[in-house]
């Protein structure tokens, strides 16, 4: 017999903001942006660069990138391409794509998409890419690059997401999990509100329909003025 339990709520292990510099911020999201994108040979031979370019981040934020890096090493070429895609593609709390935690596969997640172009555009700036906009290493690249505070809103509008995604990679023990943690270290501490969110969302995973609702996420409608082009 079935009387309609439910098991009770597992919260995340938490963790604590690193107050950060300007300089130290750009640093760490162009990094993360740089190492959370698919590991093309190309791309990995970036890799002693940045790990250079983290040795002087604050002591737990720099912790977590070479805790990445150590792991990463192990592993050959075609066994980190093999892990990449495996969790990145196949496991539905490990998507990097920010918008699909608030409205997953509906027919709502196209405009929250189009109000991260709107946000980009807001700011002054170009999508040109063959990623989605919300794609995580695109918004985190945005942050870095940009001195707009709307590269701040867009990661704060998320952070549900981006918590659930660090919450699914530590499970999986994915080398990636140290690398969005990063991340999290480097982001404002959350409020209560969004705490609740991403712990439903750790425990229920993102929304497969969503007919008739109007939730698109926290992402305020911006507007797009015409500032010089810069491409993204």
């Amino acid at each position: 017999m079935n009387f309609g339990f439910r098991a009770p709520k597992t919260a995340p292990r938490a963790i604590a903001a690193v107050p950060l510099t300007p300089e130290q911020g750009v640093i760490a999201h162009m990094a993360a942006s740089i190492l959370l994108d698919y590991p093309t040979p190309q791309r990995r031979a970036q890799f002693s660069l940045v790990e250079e370019s983290v040795a002087d981040l604050p002591g737990e934020l720099r912790r977590s990138f070479q805790a990445f890096f150590t792991a990463v090493n192990a592993l050959s070429q075609q066994q980190l391409e093999t892990h990449f895609t495996a969790t990145f593609d196949l496991k539905r709390k490990c998507c990097p794509y920010l918008t699909y935690y608030a409205a997953g596969d509906t027919r709502r997640r196209g405009m929250a998409l189009v109000r991260f172009v709107a946000a980009y555009r807001a700011a002054g700036w170009q999508v040109d890419a063959d990623e989605l906009p919300d794609y995580l290493p695109m918004v985190l690249e945005f942050s870095a690059l940009s001195d707009s505070l709307i590269a701040q809103e867009l990661l704060a509008a998320h952070r549900d997401g981006i918590e659930v995604l660090r919450s699914a990679l530590e499970k999986f023990d994915s080398p990636y999990a140290h690398l969005v943690e990063a991340v999290c270290l480097s982001l404002p501490v959350i409020d209560d509100e969004t705490r609740e969110r991403y712990l439903n969302l750790v425990n229920e995973g993102p929304p497969t329909e969503t007919v008739g609702m109007t939730y698109l996420g926290n992402l305020k409608p911006f507007s797009a003025h015409a500032n010089e082009d810069v491409r993204v």
